[in-house]
């Protein structure tokens, strides 16, 4: 197998961009940007660091994200398994992606910039919920922000169907990566009373 190790070699095989891929690119919340991502109570937040790179789901039972300005997006990093991977990431190198989706729409917008993480009691409390507050906030400086194309979710019919009967549950999933030590059917039954006291 051959790969592709030249830029040029690469852009020779695409060709130019379309004017649309370019002109759609803002480096602020417009009011259309604005009204899009404050509607997303999910995205994707990748992160790169010194031992690699991170993908992560964040959800909200509203936003995912506030708007601090219209350069700044601030968002709570709340209850989760403690691993750490993007948070450490963003301490060592700044560098974020966020992929906003709103369940329905074929549209996901794309958020680049750069990102520092606050423990300020008065940054966490804008988040309280149930009376708690998440540990640190994640505030995004943002680079640039655009729409991307829908023909993937169009392809995979992201929200046409459910696809989800026979997949394997979490319990199981743990079990077969630690050898049966964790994990299992009892760890499947009793996650709903789990999650239900630890979603904040």
């Amino acid at each position: 197998m051959e790969f592709i190790n030249d830029i040029k070699a690469l852009e020779a095989l695409y060709g130019a961009p379309a004017a649309a891929s370019t002109r759609k690119v803002v480096q602020r919340l417009t009011p259309l940007y604005r009204k899009w991502i404050m509607a997303s109570h999910y995205c994707v937040l990748s992160t790169v660091g010194p031992d690699g790179t991170d993908g992560s789901p964040r959800g909200d039972d509203g936003p995912v994200v506030l708007e601090l300005d219209e350069t700044t997006l601030a968002m709570p990093d709340w209850r989760g398994n403690n691993r750490l991977d993007s948070l450490r990431n963003i301490v060592s190198d700044g560098r974020v992606s966020c992929m906003f989706m709103v369940p329905g729409s074929n549209t996901v917008v794309r958020v680049n910039g750069t990102a520092k993480l606050t423990a300020d009691e008065g940054v966490r409390a804008r988040f309280e919920q149930q009376g708690k507050h998440p540990a640190t906030v994640i505030v995004i400086s943002v680079s640039e922000i655009y729409a991307q194309c829908a023909r993937a979710t169009i392809r995979a019919g992201l929200w046409d169907h459910d696809d989800s009967a026979g997949l394997p549950k979490m319990g199981e999933l743990l079990a077969e990566a630690s050898g049966g030590d964790e994990g299992g059917a009892e760890y499947d039954a009793a996650w709903s009373a789990r999650a239900a006291k630890t979603m904040w």
